[in-house]
């Protein structure tokens, strides 16, 4: 999902490749959804039948296993597996479960079925810690339940895919597809629907009027160039074409518009692959202004229920942590009234969300406070650091302050970390796209932290790799990204070897 960490120091030759595959890699995850997007009318019967057959599955079981341990299904227990059966359709709606898995592998469904059946799990054993009905349940059955269900839809939806595929490899409800433009769009497209056959999607090949060399010569791989724009509308015409995609650039729009006109004339289906791959996206999706469809560029991952969900995330766990860390906090306070003259925490005007300015806390760890147009940030030995400073940076002890600042709103838990303002107005000039790190509030710590880009960042490369990771962050958020963020943060620790 994310570039791999990458060594800190110069960037090498090595590094700009493999950032050159990770920008396809994620493009290529963003085609798929859109193609996802444009066949989800045809899988909607499939999707009608998964519901119902997922709610039956956990009924079911729950009715069972009640049967099986001599349980009387009174009004206690109907409740619990209506509740179940509701909760699960919700959160699986909310995780999006029921979207179009076609081209996706198997494992990343499951990993989402089963998040789903844990949110239910905990969503089920707060109610009955709110009520104290808890007791009422014979505990074996509840148990029994929690660890079964998932089980069981595991193995319904691996068996329907397996059979849906199998069907489809095997000519059942296919599709004849064409592409229009032999290009690098034209090409990742023809690489999905070749990837997973179990689509029913059958490419005939590329279809275009360009010359096949020059400069930008046609591309070959991974179907053949078979004809140009009028053959493909002769075999519209002619029945020999199911769907049509055309992935020409938008500066073409002439070309497409008589290609359109001219199809019109024929039954086939008609798909617009729009080049917006050509813009860095950021959690883009159709929308509507009016009657006028429209495209987001950039956006923040948490509108509607993902951002209640981010605050619920942050108040709990950084309410966790204070309780906590709450006595070493004390301690370091007075460590640093002690050992050096100054204030014991250190209040600096950063950026915040949507680039607005918020005062982020942290222990003084140096024997000035500056926060003016010009911040010179620390480096190795360097005089300004006090001893007692020193240990705290090395340690990330110094951020502790931050979880107050998560409380307040002003940060997360997990998110880019935030820069000076003079920092900010130095490298949004640049380093492009540096200002989108702004679409989600800063956090204490983040993707970039976890593979080792933090500290000085002495040269822009360096800078411009830590942003590369905090957009990657952005592009790809979600709940269980934040806790394996964490999680990778509670093993490997704040420390690093360029923290000063």
């Amino acid at each position: 999902m994310f570039s791999a960490s990458e060594p800190i120091g110069g960037i090498t030759g090595k590094d700009v490749r493999k950032r050159r595959m990770n920008v396809h890699s994620r493009r290529d995850g963003r085609l798929t959804s859109l193609v996802d997007g444009m066949t989800k009318t045809r899988h909607s019967k499939l999707v009608i039948l998964t519901r119902l057959a997922d709610a039956l599955i956990v009924g079911a079981t729950f009715w069972l296993i009640t049967l099986i341990y001599g349980q009387p299904f009174n009004e206690r227990y109907s409740l619990v597996m209506v509740s179940g059966v509701g909760l699960f359709i919700f959160f699986a709606q909310f995780h999006d479960l029921y979207r179009s898995w076609r081209g996706a592998p198997l494992w990343q469904e499951g990993i989402r079925l089963w998040w789903v059946w844990v949110s239910v799990i905990l969503a089920l054993l707060l109610f009955a810690y709110a009520t104290k009905t808890s007791a009422e349940y014979s505990r074996r059955t509840m148990l029994t339940w929690f660890v079964v269900t998932p089980v069981v839809l595991t193995v319904w939806r691996t068996g329907l895919h397996l059979v849906v595929g199998a069907l489809r490899q095997r000519g059942v409800n296919t599709k004849t597809v064409a592409i229009v433009g032999a290009r690098d769009l034209g090409a990742r497209l023809a690489s999905i629907f070749l990837d997973a056959p179990w689509m029913g999607f059958q490419v005939v090949g590329f279809y275009d009027d360009r010359a096949p060399a020059g400069s930008r010569p046609l591309v070959t791989k991974p179907v053949k160039v078979v004809g140009n724009l009028d053959d493909v509308v002769a075999q519209a015409r002619d029945g020999a074409l199911d769907m049509i995609y055309i992935t020409l650039p938008m500066r073409a729009e002439k070309r497409i518009q008589q290609l359109v006109a001219r199809l019109s004339d024929t039954t086939v289906s008609v798909y617009m692959i729009p080049d917006f791959f050509m813009f860095d996206l950021m959690n883009a999706s159709w929308t509507h202004i009016g009657e006028l469809p429209a495209v987001s560029i950039h956006e923040t991952p948490f509108y509607g229920v993902d951002s209640w969900v981010k605050r619920m995330e942050d108040i709990v766990i950084a309410s966790f942590i204070l309780a906590i860390i709450a006595l070493p906090m004390a301690i370091i306070a007075a460590l640093i009234k002690f050992s050096s003259p100054g204030p014991v925490l250190f209040r600096q005007k950063r950026y915040g969300l949507m680039g607005q300015p918020i005062e982020v806390w942290k222990f003084r760890t140096m024997n000035v406070c500056d926060d003016g147009s010009d911040i010179k940030q620390a480096t190795e030995n360097d005089p300004r650091v006090t001893p007692l400073g020193k240990f705290l940076r090395r340690t990330s002890l110094d951020e502790l302050p931050q979880f107050i600042n998560v409380l307040q709103g002003r940060m997360s838990i997990v998110g880019p970390r935030p820069h000076a303002v003079a920092h900010n107005e130095q490298y949004r000039k640049l380093i492009n796209g540096y200002m989108l790190r702004h679409k989600v509030k800063p956090g204490i710590t983040g993707w970039a932290q976890i593979n080792g880009w933090r500290g000085e960042t002495e040269t822009v490369d360096k800078m411009r790799a830590r942003v590369e990771h905090d957009l990657a962050y952005i592009r790809n958020w979600s709940l269980w990204l934040d806790v394996k963020i964490i999680i990778a943060t509670m093993l490997r620790g704040f420390m690093g070897r360029n923290a000063y």
